[in-house]
Order: structure tokens, then sequence, then C-alpha cells
């Protein structure tokens, strides 16, 4: 019966034991502490799930191995008394975690206190106010940045892209046909010069002297510039009229159909590649003007034919002070009064005239004296050749022996193969070669003026005197042979590099020469040093025509 009353209680216990076997602590056991006070602080949840509660073995368990019977009061004596202690240790466990969570509290306390927490907060709310203030003022701008944002976005900075355009392949079919574009894209430019050209040339008389007679009026009462602007205003008025389908053709000048070009399907090989020659010859001349154009502009703002820009620096200066003296109203007047008299009258005197022109048309003959690039180089090549021929002369003077004159050592070194130099090609004794072609120039002549071959192309060597350019032919037996070719310098009228084979690549190998008694022009074609004898023959060709035309 006595076990019977005191088994209920234990179970009690053992199932409170178990719960709180399952609380978790931190820190040391209530044995470690000497006072109170001095605890660790530490929170009730803050623990480790490694430390839990394990139960003592107790000594009812010892007793029931010793005493399997179980009977007496001794063993259950024990078994409360080791109980109590375990619950006296908790009830440390648990006033200890009090004093944690107490001290826990003063901190955050502490903490709150010095961070300010409730003012951040209130100014966290007012400047949450004062946005919804802004955002319903904002409300009432909505339209202004409707009505215009997007012309304010224009106006941000953003960097420049740099974008590199794909360049096109070459091909035959895309450059003829940019050839064409750019011939009917220039057309209305071509047609509108070629109007104002026959205005002044009085192409037709009725025209022109209206023209004039209106001209004139309006620059008189100063309406110059008013007539421009309602002369471009009819003429945007008669474009839009032919867009909409009205014929209106006028012109002072008759327009020329041009012929129809065939269709490039139907051309032969051949014929394409002579297509495409033409297009690259149209292109190479058209971009030669162009360059011709701009170098002489250059020249003429850098001083390089000073004399000419000269009168320019001077004419500004008039100018200048003019604008500066005068009343614009006047300078207007005066201006326009000339430019009417220099179109109509004096244009016309010059063209119908060419001498008058060559000696009174002052921008025609500043125009046609300033130097292109090419131009320039060859005067500094002609004038280096001068100073160097000189010294060649002097030094070839020193090599001559004693006892010999200049006139057999002349004789002798400037003889080929076959016999002295002027006898050979029938020349007084003092022509004797240049002394860059003493040896000669290696080539082959063609006459196209002969069709035979053997008459055709000849072998032979290329000399260049003072007055001549002779062609020694190889296959001439004698000294003197009618092969051989000698040709005055004065009588030539055109000199160009040539390149017989047009389909090969460079620019060739020969040298072009026309004179008044060919045909055609000769060609010495297969020459390496070509472009030596080329600016030889020039130069020295230039040089007998300033000496013969002193005034040119």
């Amino acid at each position: 019966y006595f076990l019977y009353s005191v088994d209920p209680p234990k179970a009690a216990v053992l199932n409170m034991l178990k719960r709180l076997d399952k609380i978790r602590f931190r820190g040391p056991k209530r044995d470690d502490f000497l006072d109170l006070p001095e605890s660790p602080t530490g929170s009730d949840t803050e623990c480790s799930d490694d430390i839990l509660l394990r139960p003592r073995p107790s000594i009812r368990d010892s007793d029931e191995q010793r005493d399997p019977a179980g009977f007496g009061t001794l063993s259950v004596m024990q078994d409360l008394r080791s109980e109590s202690e375990r619950l006296n240790e908790v009830k440390g466990h648990l006033e200890i975690a009090l004093l944690e969570k107490h001290f826990l509290q003063e901190e955050l306390r502490k903490l709150r206190e010095e961070t300010n927490v409730e003012t951040l907060k209130q100014e966290l709310e007012r400047e949450r106010s004062r946005r919804l203030d802004l955002e319903q003022k904002m409300k009432g701008f909505d339209w202004l940045y409707d009505r215009f944002g997007v012309y304010i976005e224009d106006f941000r900075f953003q960097p420049e892209e740099n974008t590199v355009e794909a360049e096109e392949p070459l091909s035959a079919k895309r450059l003829t046909e940019n050839m064409r574009r750019l011939k009917w894209s220039a057309r209305p430019v071509t047609n509108f010069l070629r109007n104002l050209s026959a205005l002044s040339n009085w192409h037709s008389v009725y025209t022109s002297a209206i023209a004039f007679i209106i001209y004139m009026n309006a620059a008189w009462h100063g309406w110059a510039i008013p007539l421009f602007l309602f002369l471009a205003i009819l003429r945007l008025s008669l474009n839009y009229l032919i867009a909409r389908g009205w014929k209106i053709q006028w012109s002072i000048v008759p327009e020329v159909s041009e012929p129809v070009e065939p269709s490039k399907e139907d051309l032969t090989v051949s014929e394409k590649f002579q297509l495409v020659l033409d297009v690259a010859q149209k292109a190479q001349n058209l971009f030669g003007k162009m360059a011709d154009v701009l170098e002489k502009i250059k020249n003429l703002f850098m001083w390089v034919q000073p004399e000419i820009t000269q009168k320019l620096y001077i004419a500004l200066w008039v100018a200048f002070i003019s604008s500066c003296v005068l009343p614009y109203k006047l300078m207007g007047f005066m201006i326009g009064l000339y430019a009417g008299i220099k179109f109509f009258i004096i244009d016309f005197l010059f063209k119908s005239c060419p001498k008058l022109r060559d000696k009174y048309d002052t921008p025609y003959i500043m125009w046609n004296s300033l130097p292109t690039d090419p131009q320039l180089k060859e005067r500094s090549n002609a004038t280096v050749s001068r100073r160097i021929q000189p010294v060649v002369s002097r030094s070839s003077l020193a090599t001559i022996p004693a006892g010999v004159t200049r006139e057999e050592e002349s004789g002798r070194s400037h003889s080929t193969k076959k016999g002295a130099f002027h006898e050979i090609f029938n020349l007084p004794e003092n022509e004797r070669p240049l002394p860059v072609c003493e040896n000669g120039w290696r080539c082959c002549l063609i006459n196209r003026d002969r069709k035979i071959p053997t008459d055709y192309i000849r072998n032979g060597m290329l000399y260049v005197t003072e007055n001549y350019l002779c062609f020694e032919s190889s296959s001439s037996r004698s000294g003197s042979s009618k092969k051989n070719k000698v040709i005055k310098l004065v009588d030539i009228t055109d000199i160009q590099k040539y390149k017989v084979l047009s389909v090969l690549p460079g620019s060739g190998m020969g040298i072009s020469i026309a004179t008044p008694s060919t045909q055609k022009p000769l060609v010495f074609g297969a020459m390496i040093h070509r472009d030596e004898a080329f600016e030889t023959i020039f130069t020295q060709y230039m040089k007998i025509m300033t000496t013969a035309n002193p005034e040119t």
C-alpha cells in the first residue's frame, strides 16, 4: 500500500523533470556562481542545443540492481531527496535566466536612449509628410511636363557614338551605277550654269536684253536681293508644277537629248570591260579637275604665287575700308551695278575677243597663272636640274686629260658604238646628250602611223640634247640611218606619260609625244626609267619654250 501511495507522486515528478530537461540554458551551473549579481549576462533563449540536462543515475536504480525485489522505504526516500536536489538546481538556473533577462532589458533601454530612435522616427515621419506635399504640388505641373518634356529630353547630354560605315567592295557594276547617278544628279546644276552662260553670251538677244533691263532697274532701285529671292521662289513654284505632272520646259539653250544606254545584260564581255575603262577614265578626269581647282585655291591663299596673292590682299583691304566708310546702301548699289555690267557686257566682250581677255581680264589671268601642285613639283625639278648641270659640266672639265681640247673630249665621250653622236643624227657638233642620259635610255619606238610591222615597232636608245630628242634604232646598220628618229623639242605639241596596255596595272612605262608631222603621237614604250626620262624631256622642253617665248 505504501508503494502504491508513493508511485503517483513519483510519476508526476518524473514528468516534470522530463519537461524541464527540454529547457535549454546558457552559462555555468548555479554551483559555479559565488553571487547572483556577478553572473554573466545571458538570455534564456540563447543557449546551445548540445547542452542538455541529463538525469543523474538515481539511488533507486542502484538499489534495484542490488535489491531486485524492491522492498524498503529507504530507496524511495533517497530518490525523493535526489529529485528535490535537481529541482533546486533547476530553480537556480531559472533565477540566473531571469537576472540575465533583466540585464538585457536594461542594456536595450540604454541603447534606445543613446540612438534616439524616437527622434529618428519623428524625422522620418516629417520627411514622409514633406514628400507627400511635394507630390501633391507636382501634380499641378504634370501638364507642363507632358507638353514640354519631349523638348527637355532633347537637351540631355549624351556621349557621341562613333559609327564606322561599312565600305563596299570594289565592283564594276557599282562603279558604273555611281557614275550614272552622279551625272543625273548634277544635271540641274549643269543646266543652270549653261543657261547663265547663254545669258552672258547673248545667245538669245531678246532674252538677254530683257534680263539686262530688269536686273539693272532692280539694282538701281536697290531691289537686287529681292529680285534673286523672287527668282528662287519662282523656280521652286515651277518645280512644284513639274512634280505635279505639268510639262513646263523653259531654257535659253535647247536641251540635247542623250542617247539611250543599252541594257547591261546585252553587252559582251569585251564591251563590259570597255565600259568599265570608260567610266574609270571619266572618274579620273573628273577627280583631276576637282583637284586642280582645290589646289589652285589653296595656293592662292598660301602665297605660293606672291604676285597673285598680293592683288587679292590689296583688294580685300580696299573692300574692308570701303565697308567701314561707305554706307551699306551705297555699297550694295555699287556692287549690284558692277555685277550687272560685268556679267552682261564685259564678259561678253572678253569671250568674243580672246586677245582682249588675255590682256585685261584680271580674274581670268590670275586663275590661269595659279599653279597646281604637280606644276610646282615640275618647276622645282627644273630648278634643281639647272643647278646641277653647271656643276656636272665643271666636273667633266676636270677629267679632261692634258693636251686634249674640250671639243675633242666631247666628241669622244658622246659617241655611240656606230660613230660620233652628231654624225649619227646629222646634228651640229655642239649637240650632245645631257649628262642625265649620256648612255641613253633603252626603249622601243611605236609609230602608229606606219602599218608595216617592221616600221611599227623599233628597239633602240633614246637621247635628249639641248634642242633635240634623238632615237637610235638598234637595227640600223650604218651610223646615219633613216630608221633613226630626230625630233626638235620646239616642234613638240604635247608630251604625256603613256600606258601602252591599259588593262595592265600601274601607270605604264611609256611616253607619248605629239608633233605636227605625225597624225598619231609617237610612243616610246618599255622604258625602265620612264619617270626620269619624262622629267628630263619635259624640263628641257619647258626651258626651250621659255627661251623661245620670253613674254610668257
